[in-house]
């Protein structure tokens, strides 16, 4: 997964040039989430146990990237599909028991949570 720094597609030289892109912003943006993180914690122990866990992981934060992707997976599937009309059917017959393709923003029945089972496919094949 891109956010996460796991995709393991090895593509092209353009798509190598493009996915380092794409990794060092995300390098950048997480450097700056890191530090907000550190500057924004009050107590001692906190700051502390926070550089512990992500500082040791520099410069790309992958644990940081997982936990931010575990906090936000569902505000970021929400924003993915809330212009999707109720119609559309995107993704292969996996959801809903795999009866049918997806449909009605990607939501079986009254299940609203994003599909976890996308967090390990390689990105190229998602989209």
């Amino acid at each position: 997964d891109i956010v996460r720094g796991k995709d393991l597609f090895i593509g092209y030289d353009k798509k190598d040039r493009e996915q380092k892109k794409i990794q060092d912003n995300l390098k950048d943006i997480f450097a700056k989430i890191y530090n907000k993180l550190i500057g924004d914690l009050t107590t001692r122990n906190a700051k502390k146990g926070a550089e512990a866990r992500y500082g040791s992981d520099a410069p790309y934060y992958y644990k940081l990237r997982e936990d931010w992707w575990d906090a936000n997976r569902k505000k970021v599937w929400d924003a993915i599909t809330c212009k999707a009309n109720a119609d559309d059917k995107y993704f292969r017959k996996t959801a809903c028991a795999g009866r049918s393709p997806t449909d009605g923003r990607c939501r079986c029945a009254a299940n609203i949570d994003p599909p976890t089972y996308f967090d390990y496919v390689p990105q190229f094949v998602r989209w």
